[in-house]
């Protein structure tokens, strides 16, 4: 099958959600299918404000359509509800050619942290924009209940793996501090709520991997956190199994992968009991989510780091690319 995947987010860009389409990619084109993908690098753009390392596109509905039609595939995935999927929204609309669409990020609460922008107006135009697909793909039952609440409806379940070879136990050498060794990994932006994490009242040492608008201001804030920056691969993997636990302090994200990667590597997690975390975690007793993430994260010093590692074997991009493939709408 040729998949054509049309997204205004994409490589360089290293979030949860590129890794996450680079993995099912990679999985789908091992046992035959092709990708195509559209996305901000084949037009002119701008930074988006507030968040410069996002692009924003600008293009035409001739641009578009011959771009679509060029690659002619056999299914179209709409992944992001930016200028680039509403343009192939309206194609897909006028041509009548079945897509599916996937709700990965939440747009609202992003939007919201940033600008006094009602959430229900962000909401009704991510409801209407996902309402003609075939299928919206999300990535957990609580993120499915709360859309459906909202308006949205053809939802199906798409979950998320974690590669179990790169993210394993690796031993506690590669940072050095006092322990316990606190650790957030991901954006360093204002909807991530790391404040939260950094004012926890916690002995140790805290470090923060990652990257974002956000980082200049906090490191001067925080002159005692560790800021070491965007960790990639197997330098990230190494980072990860230092830690004693991975603080998630997110109450907006679809799913979270770095939990599932700080299991992979033996790393209990602590987070607050919202959409993701309660999916991921749940009750399999390999961290703790609770209102007070304080409390969270002392109790889950005392999860079993092998415990972790064993649930995180469960979830494999095997699984996750077969589920994708599944949801999506062959065309003809």
């Amino acid at each position: 099958m040729k998949i054509l995947l049309i997204t205004d987010n994409w490589l360089p860009q290293i979030s949860g959600f590129t890794r996450t389409f680079s993995a099912v990619i990679e999985e789908l084109e091992r046992q035959g299918d092709t990708f195509e993908v559209i996305h901000p690098g084949h037009f002119r753009s701008l930074p988006c404000p507030t968040y410069p390392e996002i692009r924003l596109a600008f293009t035409t509905k001739r641009r578009i359509a011959g771009l679509i039609e060029k690659v002619a595939p056999d299914a179209i995935h709409i992944a992001i509800e930016g200028p680039l999927g509403l343009a192939a929204r309206g194609y897909c609309l006028e041509h009548s050619v079945a897509f599916t669409t996937s709700y990965t990020t939440k747009w609202p609460e992003y939007l919201r942290a940033r600008f006094p922008v009602p959430q229900r107006l962000s909401y009704s135009y991510l409801a209407w924009f996902h309402e003609p697909a075939a299928r919206c793909m999300v990535a957990s039952p609580s993120l499915r209940k709360e859309l459906r609440e909202k308006g949205f409806h053809n939802l199906v379940s798409w979950g998320r793996g974690v590669d179990t070879d790169l993210f394993r136990p690796r031993g506690k050498d590669s940072l050095s501090g006092e322990r316990p060794l606190w650790m957030y990994v991901g954006r360093v932006a204002v909807e991530k709520n790391i404040r939260a994490f950094l004012d926890l009242k916690l002995e140790g040492t805290k470090c923060v991997i990652g990257a974002g608008p956000q980082l200049k201001r906090l490191r001067a804030e925080y002159p005692d956190v560790r800021f070491l920056g965007a960790r990639q691969g197997l330098d990230l993997a190494r980072v990860y199994s230092a830690a004693d636990v991975v603080v998630f302090p997110s109450k907006t994200d679809t799913f979270g992968l770095v939990i599932l990667e700080a299991l992979a590597c033996g790393v209990p997690v602590a987070a607050y009991p919202v959409t993701g975390p309660i999916d991921v975690i749940g009750d399999s007793d390999v961290g703790v989510v609770a209102e007070n993430l304080e409390e969270a994260a002392q109790k889950a010093l005392n999860k079993s780091p092998e415990a972790c590692r064993r649930y995180a074997e469960t979830f494999a991009w095997s699984a996750s690319a077969a589920q994708f493939r599944q949801g999506l709408a062959p065309i003809g």
